[in-house]
């Protein structure tokens, strides 16, 4: 969830929270205002009754006017009812309807005899007040609120489109292209100093990455320089006079290290060049053609370890760069015969699903760090941990997945594509 959803959301709940309550109250205290105000005027007339009795000696003629009612009802010696104000019915004689109303009960004595009088006055007119307050407060409150989402949408967004440029550059920053990222200066001194750390990040990275990229050229270069001249000094040792049996063995070892060494460092620029995308453009690829080419090509490779090899492969078509595609095939096929036995076997499967490489070989099973981490191997490994390393960088650079299980004493490789 997006910060000014969340913040829209928090805003309009509360709000919408608070102008209930403000509203509850006020219809509540308007309520009250208005039934104080009622049952003052029922005072009033039970006072202008008491009075009347007071001066005539009797009850005034029972009524129905203006909205009220006055009703008397004579009860025995000695016996009083308890004053008070209820919530009653009143009958409308001219609309010949029940209303809402207000009755003040009390007892009023003449002489020696005791009248309770009941003095009811219509609420209907309180009532319409109080429904129409009422429009009134959700009226305004539906218009607070949908004022408050249309601001919040607006303004909002108008505030936060700084973030969002500095936040779309940060995305599109390609360090390779070396771009850096523009600067857009606001009014608010946060997002400025965002921009402003985001500029000089990149351009900081930018400055890091061509100091290690020249680095990392230059001592490619200058390692394959002597190395070149190592192994051309030893082609001249070795086709000068001939060796003792210990002088050549040792010549051999230096031999195959130095042929290690170039390598390693061949290896080590194409994982560079892979992390930082610094390869050939794409292009769709006949997959199974090119796992039938590497099949032929280690075929030789193949009958000197008496590997069996079981091909099931459907057309698939996979946009790939040509140069890294057959880099993969290579490592894959080469890991497969490098850790199997002799008289092992290799089943290879393509579908338009994924592709599977399942071999014989150690009856344990790796783990993922043994699997596809940079210079992790088993002891009795003669290769120098790279090629599944190498494997695994080039399946993410193409948005692809690569899986290993140990099942039924087969090493199982499984690229999704």
């Amino acid at each position: 969830m997006k910060l000014a959803q969340r913040y829209n959301r928090v805003n309009i709940f509360t709000s919408f929270i608070i102008l209930v309550i403000t509203g509850l109250i006020y219809y509540l205290t308007i309520h009250y205002i208005l039934t104080q105000k009622l049952d003052s005027d029922l005072k009033i007339e039970e006072e202008e009754i008491g009075a009347y009795a007071k001066n005539y000696g009797k009850l005034p003629f029972p009524g129905d006017f203006l909205n009220q009612q006055v009703k008397y009802k004579k009860l025995g010696q000695n016996i009083k009812v308890q004053r008070s104000l209820l919530y009653t019915e009143y009958y409308d004689t001219k609309e010949k309807e029940s209303e809402p109303g207000r009755t003040l009960v009390t007892s009023i004595k003449i002489g020696e005899e005791t009248f309770q009088v009941n003095i009811t006055k219509s609420r209907v007119e309180s009532e319409d007040l109080m429904q129409f307050i009422l429009l009134i407060t959700v009226g305004v409150t539906l218009l607070l609120l949908v004022s408050l989402v249309v601001i919040n949408r607006l303004l909002l967004q108008r505030i936060w489109r700084p973030f969002y440029h500095t936040l779309n550059m940060m995305k599109d920053f390609n360090l390779t292209a070396t771009t850096a990222i523009g600067i857009e200066q606001t009014n608010i001194d946060e997002f400025n100093e965002l921009s402003n750390a985001a500029a000089g990040m990149a351009e900081s990275v930018n400055k890091d990455y061509k100091e290690l990229k020249s680095f990392t050229d230059n001592a490619s270069h200058e390692m394959m320089t002597p190395l070149a001249v190592i192994r051309a000094k030893l082609d001249l040792l070795l086709q000068g006079d001939p060796f003792s049996n210990n002088q050549g063995q040792l010549v051999e070892e230096i031999y195959n290290s130095v042929g290690k060494l170039g390598r390693l460092n061949q290896s080590l620029i194409l994982l560079a060049k892979i992390e930082n995308k610094l390869v050939p453009e794409l292009e769709e690829l006949d997959l199974k053609n090119l796992i039938n080419q590497k099949v032929a090509h280690f075929n030789e490779l193949l009958i000197a370890k008496e590997i069996t090899i079981e091909v099931n492969l459907t057309e698939k078509s996979v946009m790939m760069s040509s140069y890294l595609a057959d880099i993969l095939l290579n490592n894959l096929f080469a890991n497969a015969i490098r850790h199997n036995t002799i008289g092992g076997k290799i089943f290879i499967k393509l579908s338009a699903q994924e592709l599977t490489f399942a071999n014989t070989g150690t009856s344990i099973a790796l783990n993922d760090l043994l699997a596809f981490d940079r210079f992790q191997k088993t002891p009795s490994s003669e290769g120098m941990g790279l090629g599944l390393a190498i494997v695994k960088q080039i399946v993410a650079l193409h948005e692809m997945e690569i899986s290993y299980k140990f099942e039924d004493g087969l090493h199982i490789f499984t690229i999704r594509f």
